[in-house]
């Protein structure tokens, strides 16, 4: 199996290659620039793999809301042009996506086939680029994850270790609920996955870990008690942004092809954690 893998120094890219199988072939951001459709397909025309991993994306939320032509670019028109060169190579396409393809306002946790209606800029991005891989007609497997956490890259995890070593206080929004995803996790499952014996079918799957916290609840979690956490409401941190306050996703789709449940956050989390304080030791 040729694999190739687009955003490999980014949190998941990094993981994907550590743990990667088989004959893996890697780009960063100056070997396939998601700012230049044409070229990222190109990419994959020339090489002609057996399938293609997509952890390439425009990932600053706040910053998409005055750069929305950037974003679109990067996670739609990019992603539409990479998927119509996978279907030309008859490969296969492996891309991730978001929660924040839902507004986060039903109270359960969302499905595959629920209704999407992204509330920012990143959202509609992220699900436009969904439906450009649809639309290409080729072979691929969408995993929307949420909250991405790991010991490198920026991510809530590590931004509350780092304020928290220089704050005595912080204030964190206690009204998004969601399940942090280690990039550990959603790399580990996408090699299961594809050197598994069992095929899985075209689609979207929802991939986080078990569990739920809110925001303000993670942040006490990763901090044990090194400094005070206040607990405050998502409009009284505005940033400008609408974020969905529900990111539970529903993974009993993918859950059932796997044949065991997804893992508790706790594990990863507290890894990461017990990482990132080996690094400042170090």
């Amino acid at each position: 199996m040729r694999v190739l893998v687009f955003g490999k120094n980014g949190q998941l890219g990094q993981s994907l290659c550590a743990q990667a199988r088989g004959d893996v072939v890697a780009f960063d951001r100056t070997q396939a620039d998601f700012r230049d459709p044409l070229a990222v397909a190109a990419r994959v025309r020339d090489l002609s793999p057996d399938v293609v991993i997509n952890a390439a994306a425009y990932t600053d939320v706040a910053k998409a809301e005055s750069a929305a032509e950037e974003a679109h670019r990067v996670n739609a028109e990019a992603v539409g042009a990479l998927a119509e060169a996978v279907g030309d190579c008859g490969a296969r396409l492996v891309h991730y996506s978001t929660d924040y393809v839902f507004d986060g306002t039903q109270d359960a946790p969302y499905r595959e086939d629920d209704l999407p209606a992204p509330l920012n800029v990143y959202g509609a991005s992220k699900l436009a680029g969904e439906h450009r891989i649809a639309a290409s007609g080729c072979g691929h497997l969408i995993f929307r994850t949420s909250w991405v956490v790991s010991p490198h890259g920026g991510n809530f995890v590590k931004t509350i270790l780092r304020l928290a070593a220089a704050r005595e206080r912080l204030e964190v929004v206690d009204d998004q609920i969601g399940a942090p995803t280690s990039t550990a996790l959603i790399a580990a499952t996408t090699w299961d996955i594809l050197s598994g014996a069992k095929a899985m079918p075209d689609g979207i799957y929802h991939l986080t870990a078990a569990g739920a916290v809110s925001r303000y609840e993670l942040a006490r979690h990763v901090v044990a008690g090194a400094c005070h956490i206040v607990p405050v409401a998502s409009d009284d941190r505005a940033d400008g942004v609408s974020r969905p306050k529900n990111s539970r996703l529903d993974c009993g789709k993918l859950e059932a092809h796997l044949g065991a449940p997804l893992p508790d956050w706790r594990g990863d989390v507290d890894e990461i954690v017990a990482q990132c304080a080996e690094r400042q030791t170090a």
